[in-house]
């Protein structure tokens, strides 16, 4: 059974963490809107992370890595509007600054702040506005609602959700509306637990979670240098800590795993210009990396994703995916359905009604079935439709 996700839920839903958010100035875009926040832990936290593959990664990507290889953290200090990448070593100073000025609010060790930032590259951190706004942030339990708000750009609404499992809630927010594509997209992503969590286990759920989730969205095939997952485990709810074998990694992994595949697909739904969700399912495929292979290239199909903003049922770009795609195929067994319509098989078309199939696709979720016909493999993803809004957003996103 898959855990439920309460959608109004977030960061601080746990008991142990607080947040808080103000507008500093950074994003030159919305005044008004928030754009710095602080997610921290009154404990201690075991602590996991999963990064970008983009090796031209953030002044961040860097500094946590270092950070968390060298012992836990407690805090995360965020900002939006600037990514600081590829801005050298005074990116890293900047954002060496920046876990300070937070560990000295907070009364804890610059040692156990992480910092993210995200936005327009190549352009240096306002540190000045920066020190005024993390000085602003005020910190509540409540926080997490404007602490998830802090960290979008052009994101057109927040991100966040909690689910509960055994004595034990998980939370957390995201953002990511455009660049985004495995692994893992322009997003960031932060969650707490305040269940007690050995280390290990920690990551291995973490990295397994991720990997069923954001690893599988896609707006538009692009992958961002500041990407980020941070989970962070306080115990504030006691009991036995939870590892491999224990009674509750199951269900831990279950509430993660539900977590991560809801915040995914809010990224997918809100994706830049986007009208519809589109979950794509692929089965049959020779091995589970040759079905996640087609997720990927489905979702990233200009043509397809056309189509599918005009609600047209054009499934000839579906087998033009498959057909190009490089991956086993046994052409015999090869269908194609779209929002619950069987459009091919036994390599030929169906009878169907394309008119009705359009009137189908009208509407906000959208689901593409295909199988490969050459095996158990199997793997679901989301992506969204394409849209001229698209286009708009990302011509006038840095002038």
């Amino acid at each position: 059974m898959t855990a439920e996700v309460d959608p109004d839920g977030h960061a601080t839903s746990p008991r142990g963490f607080l947040a808080g958010a103000t507008y500093a100035g950074v994003k030159t875009y919305g005044e008004g809107k928030l754009d710095v926040g602080v997610l921290a832990s009154g404990l201690p936290c075991t602590v996991a992370a999963t990064y970008t593959k983009n090796v031209l990664h953030s002044a961040s990507v860097d500094i946590n890595r270092a950070r968390l290889a060298a012992g836990p953290a407690r805090a995360v200090v965020v900002n939006a509007g600037v990514a600081n990448s590829s801005t050298g070593q005074r990116g890293i100073e900047d954002g060496l600054r920046m876990t300070a000025l937070t560990g000295q609010k907070l009364g804890i060790a610059p040692e156990e702040v992480l910092v993210c930032s995200t936005g327009v590259i190549g352009h240096y951190l306002p540190m000045d506005k920066l020190e005024r706004g993390i000085a602003a942030v005020e910190m509540s339990p409540s926080g997490g609602e404007p602490f998830s708000r802090a960290i979008m750009t052009t994101d057109t609404r927040a991100k966040r959700g909690s689910v509960r499992f055994g004595p034990y809630t998980l939370g957390g927010c995201c953002k990511g509306s455009g660049m985004i594509h495995p692994d893992m997209a322009t997003m960031l992503a932060f969650l707490t637990t305040d269940a007690p969590v050995d280390q290990p286990f920690l990551q291995q759920a973490l990295s397994e979670a991720v990997d069923r989730s954001f690893n599988l969205v896609s707006v538009d095939g692009d992958t961002s240098p500041s990407d980020t997952v941070l989970l962070f485990a306080n115990g504030a709810a006691g009991g036995e800590t939870i590892s491999e074998g224990s009674p509750l990694a199951d269900g831990f992994r279950g509430a993660l795993g539900a977590l991560c595949v809801y915040l995914a697909k809010e990224i997918a739904r809100d994706g830049e210009g986007a009208t519809k969700l589109v979950e794509f399912r692929v089965t049959g495929g020779a091995t589970t990396a040759e079905a996640r292979a087609l997720v990927r290239l489905l979702s990233t199909s200009y043509l397809l994703k056309s189509a599918i903003h005009g609600a047209d049922p054009n499934w000839g770009r579906i087998a033009a995916v498959i057909g190009r795609s490089g991956l086993t195929v046994h052409e015999p067994g090869v269908t194609i359905g779209i929002c619950g319509v069987r459009v091919f098989e036994r390599e030929r078309p169906t009878e169907f009604d394309p008119a009705r199939l359009s009137e189908a696709m009208k509407g906000d979720t959208i689901v593409i079935e295909a199988d490969l016909g050459a095996g158990g493999g199997e793997a679901t993803g989301w992506g969204c439709d394409l849209s001229a809004e698209y286009v708009s957003i990302n011509a006038d996103y840095h002038t």
